[in-house]
């Protein structure tokens, strides 16, 4: 289950994204940025849990399956929450 500082902490990566939309910076160019740095600190944090580069290499299918299924969830779980709400979430 997800606590209050998951929350905290995810809310400070979207409010980094939304002041970048106030910079007139297309919404497209900064999802694809928050999408990359995603994947770079999880690549990160995969490297630093692994002894060596050969260990990452025998488990990079295994960690590729495991984001993407983790992302899937979240991404599935968050438009369910938009479609339900959308009237209020869009209304600004």
């Amino acid at each position: 289950m997800k606590d209050n500082e998951f929350y905290k902490r995810a809310d400070e990566h979207i409010k980094l994204s939304n002041n970048q939309i106030k910079k007139d910076i297309p919404l497209g160019d900064i999802g694809a940025s928050m999408m990359f740095s995603t994947a770079r600190f999880n690549d990160w944090m995969n490297a630093y849990s692994c002894e060596n580069s050969v260990e990452m290499q025998v488990q990079k299918t295994e960690t590729i399956n495991y984001f993407v299924e983790e992302y899937r969830k979240m991404l599935n779980e968050n438009l369910d929450e938009y479609i339900e709400n959308y009237d209020a979430y869009m209304k600004n």
